[in-house]
């Protein structure tokens, strides 16, 4: 893309920064880490290989876990602060990474070109998720791979009408964070083949909860209209 793409791309970003919310994720994603999201990542990127896009990369975790046999990453941040964060782990990666400013629905990569998109804790919080998930099989190759960790609706009926109660007002506080998605539902519906699914309870903190996530990957047959 030329600079006046990138200037026309980043000024159509402007609706999803939310600089509260990016430095308080910034501030907790370490502690996050250290609770099990670190190894949630390792296993999700484990068996990667080739180019890969990585949308809603936030501050850059999941670089250093990326293995050799990647070639290049492509990390795509609508958010100015935490792009800037990933940008210095960037510097320091052991595989090439390339980060940019794009959101998940308008992904600045040709038809094909990627043989794995990474999806990690941004499924929640895209504006339109089967938008996003259309971006996503237009740039994988037939057979690729969409490998992705979320937060999802609870299966506990009660727990699930909490969140949706709270939805409205969390999307607000938390970048658009939707806690009531059902994203196993939505991959499946984009036309992606699962190929392995773990779900299980995370607390994120020491004090909150835990959330029902996911974890897996799924076969992309290719873009959407083949």
């Amino acid at each position: 893309m030329d600079s006046g793409a990138d200037q026309g791309g980043a000024q159509a970003l402007t609706h999803l920064q939310h600089p509260r919310f990016a430095r308080a994720y910034a501030r907790a994603v370490g502690r996050m880490n250290s609770r099990g999201a670190t190894e949630h990542r390792r296993r999700l990127l484990a068996g990667l290989s080739g180019a890969v896009i990585e949308i809603g990369a936030g501050d850059g975790s999941a670089f250093a876990l990326y293995p050799l046999a990647v070639t290049h990453v492509l990390a795509l941040e609508p958010d100015d602060y935490l792009r800037g964060l990933a940008a210095k782990r960037a510097a320091t990666s052991a595989v090439p990474v390339t980060v940019k400013a794009a959101a998940a629905e308008r992904i600045p990569a040709d038809d094909g070109s990627a043989d794995a998109v990474v999806a990690s804790l941004v499924l929640c919080s895209v504006a339109d998720q089967a938008a996003a998930l259309a971006e996503i099989r237009r740039v994988l190759r037939p057979g690729g791979t969409l490998a992705y960790y979320e937060h999802v609706r609870s299966g506990r009926p009660v727990l699930a009408a909490v969140e949706d109660l709270l939805t409205p007002a969390w999307q607000r506080l938390a970048g658009g964070c939707h806690p009531n998605r059902d994203t196993l539902g939505a991959i499946t519906k984009a036309g992606f083949t699962v190929r392995d699914n773990q779900r299980f309870g995370f607390a994120v903190q020491s004090l909150t909860p835990p959330v029902a996530h996911i974890l897996g990957h799924a076969t992309s047959p290719g873009p959407p209209g083949d």
